[in-house]
């Protein structure tokens, strides 16, 4: 029988993919604002515009990555990102099938409620039967750990 992915393990998760999330956007924000830099530069732009415009396209460039991060993975045949599939868990619904981009997409975003609350979303993991946060209950999501390799491979092992 399958177990929830617990908090602490769902914490580490979150480590290893915001490590992941933060070299991977350094280098493609390197990249870009000195493609940015140059193009200003080259316009005759000033300092002041200069800073503006690549702070806003950092900002952009990060929550459009991030994002993409997560949906595309926890949406994907993997049904997690490489933080979750280090520890061996899986994202599904709540009958145990794999989720959509949308739905990837909507759990992305209310994890933004469950942080803004004084992390009490996040905390909920810890103290609910499910192991649901609340970013996980306004979606319809679960988290398992799976026991065996096999049963990263496919969602519907979960609930045998």
């Amino acid at each position: 029988m399958a177990q929830y992915g617990g908090f602490w393990r769902r914490v580490l998760a979150y480590i290893i993919d915001a490590i992941i999330v933060n070299v991977a956007g350094s280098l493609v924000g390197f990249v870009v604002g000195l493609a940015l830099g140059l193009q200003m530069q080259s316009g005759g732009a000033d300092t002041e515009t200069f800073e503006g415009a690549a702070g806003l396209a950092g900002g952009v460039l990060g929550l459009v990555s991030s994002w993409l991060y997560f949906a595309i993975l926890e949406s994907s045949s993997m049904q997690g990102t490489l933080g979750k599939k280090a520890l061996g868990m899986i994202v599904t619904d709540l009958d145990g099938g794999r989720i959509g981009f949308g739905r990837a997409t909507g759990r992305y975003f209310a994890k933004i409620l469950s942080g803004i609350i004084l992390l009490i979303g996040f905390i909920m993991v810890a103290f609910t039967e499910r192991k649901q946060g609340l970013h996980d209950m306004i979606v319809g999501t679960l988290v398992f750990k799976a026991s065996s390799s096999s049963e990263l491979n496919t969602s519907a092992a979960v609930f045998e």
